[in-house]
């Protein structure tokens, strides 16, 4: 039986060609607020329709946020339960394990894959989910069920925080839904291994996107002196240090991230070529700077600079002055590679930033490589916030 749901309607000069095209999210000031919207509850499944009075798509809605409405599902009589949650889990684990040998990958990443403001990161035998709209937080333990049946995971970790959940008025929280997490899960990625706190970690506790980055790096690094500057659990020069780097140097604020890099270290034979220091990066960079310390190759990949447009200026500055301290920590035809997760950033825009940096640090270079997130973190065609990541790798000649 179709559920009897609300119905929720576009104004009449709102685009719904772009819905219609596949974008799935409405603003509210696209959609018609009176007061029966506005007394919708967060995670309300309801039907949109455009100012013709169209049924479009079944979607879920918050009123409290400016992203009102995401797109679930383009059948208005959809019904939103576990198997219909199971079916959205089974396309996406088809996918990754098209792509990787072993179950440690990005599960689902959002929009990309059917389940708007939906994380999920699998790290073997247990999974975290971040529900970072409200009809997830709503739906959460079903979601639980039906992650837990397709994939077989035994914990499932629900990771509720960060800057999305409070633009949806969700709270902060952070609880393990299934099973039990003790110890650091060790992660094993291009020969090296990563050791993920799926309770205390910065996310989900490692970042999957990078790993065809480091892959990169690693091919740079055969005999290289590594400086890896915001290296959180040692993404970067443990790569390298797989891929047969003299030394690797991680820099951090986080003492529990680099406590866990250490450990990383250890677990794969490198502790004796791994050294860490904590610090504040562009204090840190300064500092090396004035000891006189050159690398072969140096990797800064920092947080969100520019989260949103109206951080951008100020991002695109921040971005401009890691280049700009970074350069001249690199030795002569060395490499530098520098990184962007702000989606409010294009690649434009963050390589024009890096490349003024490089040149007010006194060096010039060229680019040798160009990279995004990995396969594992699909982007939709028409959400440019899907498509976050960049990062580029220069030589610099001079």
């Amino acid at each position: 039986m179709t559920p009897d749901y609300p119905v929720i309607r576009l104004k009449p000069k709102a685009e719904a060609r772009a819905i219609r095209h596949g974008f799935p999210w409405v603003y509210s000031d696209e959609l018609v607020t009176d007061r029966r919207t506005k007394a919708l509850a967060p995670g309300t499944l309801a039907v949109l329709e455009d100012g013709e009075r169209r049924p479009m798509a079944l979607c879920t809605v918050n009123p409290g946020s400016r992203i009102i409405a995401r797109v679930l599902d383009r059948d208005p009589e959809a019904v939103i339960d576990q198997a219909w949650l199971a079916d959205r889990f089974r396309a996406a684990l088809a996918h990754r394990e098209r792509l990787y040998d072993t179950p440690f990958y990005r599960l689902v990443h959002a929009e990309a894959d059917g389940l708007p403001g939906v994380v999920v990161d699998r790290f073997g035998d247990a999974a975290v989910i971040q529900p970072n709209a409200a009809w997830a937080e709503a739906l959460i333990e079903p979601l639980a069920d039906a992650l837990a049946d397709v994939t077989g995971v035994t914990t499932i970790v629900k990771n509720g925080s960060g800057r999305a959940r409070s633009q949806e008025g969700l709270p902060e929280e952070t609880l393990v839904l299934r099973g039990n997490v003790g110890a650091p899960v060790p992660v094993a990625m291009n020969g090296a291994v990563y050791m993920a706190d799926l309770l205390g970690g910065q996310k989900t506790g490692l970042f999957f996107d990078q790993r065809d980055n480091h892959a990169f790096a690693q091919r740079l690094s055969k005999g290289a002196r590594v400086l890896d500057v915001f290296s959180h659990v040692g993404g970067f020069s443990l790569a390298t240090l797989a891929g047969g780097a003299a030394s690797a140097l991680a820099v951090d604020s986080s003492a529990a991230a680099l406590d866990l890099a250490e450990k990383g270290a250890q677990a794969m034979g490198a502790a004796d070529r791994f050294a860490t220091r904590r610090g504040d990066a562009f204090d840190t960079m300064t500092a090396l700077a004035e000891e006189g310390a050159k690398f072969d190759l140096v990797i800064c990949d920092p947080p969100a600079f520019a989260p949103n447009r109206q951080a951008l200026d100020a991002g695109l500055r921040a971005y401009e002055r890691v280049a700009r301290l970074a350069a001249p920590l690199v030795a002569p035809g060395g490499y530098l590679g520098l990184c962007s997760c702000s989606h409010a950033a294009d690649l434009t825009k963050f390589r024009n930033a890096s490349a003024r940096g490089i040149g007010k640090g006194g060096r010039r270079g060229q680019i040798v490589y160009t990279g995004f997130a990995g396969p594992d973190h699909p982007q939709l065609p028409q959400l440019a916030e899907s498509g976050y990541l960049k990062a580029l790798f220069f030589r610099l000649t001079a």
